[in-house]
């Protein structure tokens, strides 16, 4: 289609809309969270609450607000018992960190480190009495992690908690209504458009929790399964069990932020392996078939089942999909890395639906 001044003026019309929407849920993003999360919610409990209003006993058909408020009583004890079983791991490696030798520490891995001061003196010219790798190590670890680093994440979690109560209410009573009256998510967000482009919203709401329900499906799969993984190769070494399902718990948990994430997880991971190293195992020894193993592992993952949840779940090139991660990034950090590709996918959806005339937009939907 030839652009004309009419579609010029649709289109800057539409540009100011969208930056109004953009603005107003930038501006009440904690209220969008809640709303968007307990939607996902709502997505994944549907289909119990479908099952369960359909049940009849002895002629007594159950209602369909006893179904949502049994089905969302279920998701949230699912996430009770997830919590129950590596909640206690995360903070009884806490605690064992906080009492680590790290002197000791860095003395078992004394003879490369030597080496590494050595070749950094000569690097760099550095005097040998004024330098020493070991002490600095130690000195940063400590620094890093001790006592009152430790005491103010307790405090930290403990305000966290406290603060999630407000969320945890908000979702359960908006995720409630969303489960009880079917429709009710899309009729709250086409209000907010013309009735003349209520079939153009419907229609991209559809498509949006088909591919957000593929992703998100496959992302969590995804992790559950490197969790499992890590866990049982690192047990195959020999490792503690506690410290093999830590260390799968923190690769499935950092997977889930696209590329930096598992980085950050296999550096824990690593270290995990320095304080606590396996038994009959020198402390390098346990460090290299950590890193070795989670190398191949996540090189599994990344060559045959991350193009297929990045690219084909999403319908969008891997070249599009790392760009966009990449400037999300460089933007927003860790959080903008997570939130890339569902919210990229949002956009292509309705770009799709109100900017189809442009060359740029079928190019980048034409697999939706």
């Amino acid at each position: 289609m030839k652009a004309t001044p009419q579609t010029f003026l649709r289109f800057i019309a539409g540009a100011a809309i969208a930056a109004a929407v953009l603005f107003l849920v930038w501006y009440f993003s904690s209220i969008v969270v809640y709303i968007l999360i307990s939607a996902v919610l709502a997505v994944m409990g549907n289909p119990l609450v479908k099952f369960l209003s359909g049940l009849h006993i002895k002629g007594w058909q159950v209602p369909r607000w006893l179904a949502a408020l049994v089905t969302l009583v279920v998701i949230w004890g699912v996430i009770a018992t997830l919590c129950s079983l590596f909640v206690p791991l995360v903070f009884n490696k806490i605690n064992q960190f906080a009492h680590v030798d790290f002197a000791a520490v860095v003395g078992s891995i004394g003879e490369p480190i030597a080496r590494m001061q050595h070749d950094l003196q000569t690097l760099f010219s550095l005097p040998e009495s004024t330098f020493s790798l070991s002490d600095e190590l130690t000195s940063a670890l400590k620094q890093i992690i001790d006592i009152n680093s430790l005491n103010l994440i307790f405090s930290s979690v403990i305000n966290l908690v406290l603060s999630s109560v407000i969320a945890i209410f908000s979702i359960s009573f908006i995720t409630f209504f969303f489960l009880k009256e079917d429709g009710l998510f899309y009729a709250m967000v086409t209000s907010i458009f013309p009735e003349h482009y209520h079939d153009n919203i419907t229609r991209a709401l559809d498509s949006v929790t088909l591919l957000l329900a593929r992703y998100f499906t496959g992302i969590l799969s995804e992790s559950l399964l490197l969790t499992i993984a890590a866990t049982l190769v690192m047990m195959a070494f020999g490792m503690k069990a506690a410290d093999a399902a830590f260390i799968g718990l923190v690769m499935g948990v950092m997977n889930v932020v696209p590329y930096a994430g598992p980085l950050i997880g296999g550096v824990v991971s690593v270290f995990v392996g320095i304080v606590t190293p396996i038994e009959g195992m020198s402390v390098g020894h346990t460090a290299f078939v950590i890193a070795g193993s989670l190398l191949i592992l996540k090189g599994m993952d990344d060559f045959i089942l991350q193009p297929t949840l990045y690219s084909e779940r999403v319908k969008a090139h891997p070249l599009e999909i790392f760009l966009v991660i990449l400037i999300a990034g460089s933007l927003a950090g860790i959080l903008g890395m997570l939130l890339a590709i569902p919210s990229y996918t949002v956009l292509r959806v309705f770009a799709k639906e109100f900017f189809s005339q442009f060359r740029l937009v079928r190019k980048l939907t034409e697999k939706i």
